[in-house]
């Protein structure tokens, strides 16, 4: 254990180094966004300053003795933060020690939550009552009431739901059977997948979750492992998402950027994702070539030469036991699906106010995907049940028996992302974003050029550490801005790379709930997913990295992209060369 903990110092080091580089204090009046700072909203007023019992407006209000100021805050809206770690290195340790367990150990329920102990233990100073209230009270129960997650949790059981009534209707075995006809070929499967995962651009939630439940049948018949599934579909998710401009990244991007220019710069940004596009060149190249290196390698090697898809547990295998072999057609497959999709879109931009008067565009950019694929699904659900009913696939009673048996499959999904919302949550508290903004933010005057590379390295590095895409990007993007002008050609470029690099340390970050889909989608085991995925998505990083180093220099996307793209083509052929050597 010790040995692997020294072997992450380094890697420690590097981000104090390239974030010192960068950090500059900055002036603001809010007391949260001073250099250092300690202060944190007050919990009792919500930072509103006024009383909460009379809401100051009474002006014989007991708890403030007429002056309607909250008495915790004295009407600032502002407190310290009562840990002592709060906005220091110690904030990013929980999710440190999360991941590094969950790679040493390849458990990752245990991983998570002695992560989410050790950030109460930091947030109440070691204090026994503060921390249990904290894990439980401020983690795991305040993430389970907040309404988005719910959304997200309710969305993935009806998924499995629906994934359950596909496979007892026999939808699932007859598209298995269909595909079995018309794609002959191991690469056949793989390029159908990445072009599925292509084309649902919406969500990476739905993404994930939707191209497992068509492809699994494919890719099993053609003996694709399930890791190279769950990495073609994680692969497909998050990367096209962030290059999409009608999608729910798209809209999280327009609502970060400042002077609602958000999806002009969106736009704007595309050719420079070095990331995405390479990663998708990546996928489509090592599919093409029939090359695999690393632990995926092993994977590959099991499935196609002793049909073994998984080398390893199926914490899904409760699925694969309801499919019928012997009835259904492939409609009930497809249907389904075709619904799922349309009202997952009608749910979107009904939740961004379309039918209210809104611009397609506007509702893309003003919905909730929580309630908008909550919607759809459930609407998609209900079509599916009274489909099967009409063509009497099966009976109403074996239809109301798939319900328990889509949650019990989610089941692993659904404790992970609680787990990986809950260490969020500990970050949070202990001022994470704060401290790594610090370090950030800064005109960068003498290493301007290398900036672009620089923001990718620490969208990565944070966004692995805190399993938020989000997150990062919506950190990172205003301070961009800030530093420089938007005609500058180099604004266009960081911004780029700051979704980038949240991109792809989300990618990475066996805490992320993309990553967690992905292993739903494809009925992956979690870690089994993370450590095949890593090499691949390593390589698409450090050839990002130096595109983005050029990109420095040459800030013109009709130049810089096909460089990255030859550097992409060349680092595989060499990748294709030396694997044929080890074989």
């Amino acid at each position: 254990m010790r040995h692997h903990l020294r072997r992450l110092l380094p890697l420690l080091a590097l981000v104090l180094v390239l974030c010192a580089a960068m950090a500059v204090p900055a002036a603001a009046s809010d007391p949260t966004e001073e250099p250092g700072t300690k202060m944190i909203e007050c919990p009792d007023c919500g930072a509103s300053g006024a009383c909460m019992d009379c809401y100051g407006l009474d002006p014989e209000c007991e708890s403030c003795g007429g002056e309607n100021v909250c008495a915790a805050c004295g009407g600032t809206g502002y407190v310290e933060s009562p840990s002592h770690f709060y906005n220091t290195f110690w904030a990013l340790v929980p999710p440190i020690i999360a991941i590094a367990l969950a790679l040493i150990t390849k458990e990752v329920y245990s991983s998570l939550f002695i992560g989410i102990l050790a950030g109460g233990l930091l947030y109440s100073n070691f204090s026994f009552e503060g921390t249990v209230l904290h894990v439980f009270e401020d983690g795991i129960v305040s993430v389970l009431s907040d309404g988005y997650n719910v959304g997200i949790l309710a969305f993935l059981v009806i998924l499995g739901t629906l994934v359950c009534l596909m496979n007892k209707a026999g939808g699932s075995a007859a598209f298995g059977r269909w595909a079995q006809q018309h794609i002959k070929s191991r690469v056949g499967a793989q390029l159908a997948t990445i072009v599925l995962g292509i084309l649902i651009f919406i969500d990476d939630y739905f993404n994930c979750l939707t191209v497992g439940s068509v492809m699994r049948p494919v890719t099993d018949k053609h003996r694709v492992s399930r890791a190279k599934l769950a990495y073609i579909i994680d692969a497909t998710a998050a990367p096209v998402c962030i290059i999409a401009p009608i999608s729910s990244w798209a809209a999280a991007v327009a609502g970060f950027a400042e002077d609602g220019q958000g999806l002009n710069l969106f736009i704007r940004a595309i050719p420079f994702n070095f990331y995405a596009i390479l990663t998708i060149v990546m996928m489509v190249g090592m599919a093409l070539m029939k090359t695999e290196f690393g632990l995926m390698k092993k994977f590959e090697d099991n499935a196609r030469e002793t049909g073994d898809l998984f080398s390893g547990p199926n914490p899904y295998a409760m699925m694969d036991e309801e499919m019928e072999e012997d009835k259904g057609r492939v409609l009930d497959l497809v249907l389904p699906i075709v619904v799922l999709v349309i009202c997952c879109v009608i749910g979107m931009i009904y939740s961004g106010g379309f039918f209210s008067g809104a611009s397609f565009v506007d509702a893309f950019s003003g919905s909730d995907a929580s309630v908008g694929l909550l919607l759809g699904s459930a609407f998609a659900l209900v079509f599916t049940v009274v489909y099967y009913m009409a063509r009497r696939a099966m009976s109403f009673r074996e239809m109301m028996g798939c319900i328990p048996e889509g949650f019990k499959a989610m089941v692993p999904a659904i404790l992970i992302l609680t787990f990986a919302w809950s260490l969020k949550a500990m970050t949070d508290s202990l001022g994470a974003k704060y401290f790594v903004r610090d370090f950030v933010w800064s005109s960068a005057a003498g290493v301007q050029m290398l900036l672009p590379a620089l923001v990718f390295v620490i969208g990565c590095l944070l966004a692995f550490a805190t399993g938020t895409s989000w997150g990062t990007f919506g950190m990172l993007i205003p301070i961009v801005q800030n530093v420089f002008p938007m005609d500058n050609p180099l604004s266009i470029v960081c911004i780029s790379a700051c979704m980038a690099g949240a991109v792809c340390g989300d990618h990475c970050s066996p805490i992320s709930d993309t990553t967690i889909m992905a292993s739903a989608g494809a009925q992956c085991d979690h870690v089994s997913h993370v450590s095949t995925q890593l090499p691949y998505a390593i390589t698409a990083a450090a050839v990002s990295l130096v595109s983005y180093i050029f990109a420095g220099f040459v800030p013109n996307a009709v130049i810089a992209l096909p460089v990255s793209v030859v550097l992409m083509l060349l680092t595989l052929l060499v990748i294709r060369k030396l694997a044929g050597r080890a074989a």
